[in-house]
């Protein structure tokens, strides 16, 4: 059984940073590709940012891109969130997200993946 266990948020000021990590229990992380959504009330959970199973292909939301990096630790089994220059806009529950693909893919959506994290809330302040 895979589990994901999200950590790291917290709260931060306007252009300040936050490092979110997901730890993966179960399974062979390797063969996962890995995702981070994000959730505010009333509103849909949105894609934020994807990572392939080798690491080394990733998309981005715009509203995220040159400010969020995603990345991921296969020896550690950990999947990372670098949130640079955050915004009030930022404010969310961040989910992580995993779904089996050996093959390279990156995936964007949010039904592409059927295992989630409980969440770590990201507040940043004006």
């Amino acid at each position: 059984q895979v589990q994901l266990v999200e950590s790291g948020g917290g709260l931060v000021q306007a252009g300040g940073s936050l490092r979110l990590s997901c730890a993966v229990s179960g399974g062979t992380f390797g063969a996962y590709a890995m995702a981070w959504f994000r959730q505010t009330p009333g509103k849909e959970r949105e894609f934020v940012a994807a990572i392939n199973n080798s690491g080394g292909r990733t998309s981005y939301a715009d509203s995220v891109k040159g400010r969020f990096t995603i990345s991921r630790n296969n020896a550690e089994r950990t999947a990372v969130l670098q949130m640079n220059n955050l915004k009030p806009e930022d404010t969310a529950v961040y989910y992580c997200a995993a779904r089996p693909d050996s093959y390279g893919n990156v995936w964007l959506a949010r039904s592409d993946y059927g295992r989630w994290g409980q969440g770590t809330q990201v507040t940043v302040s004006s």
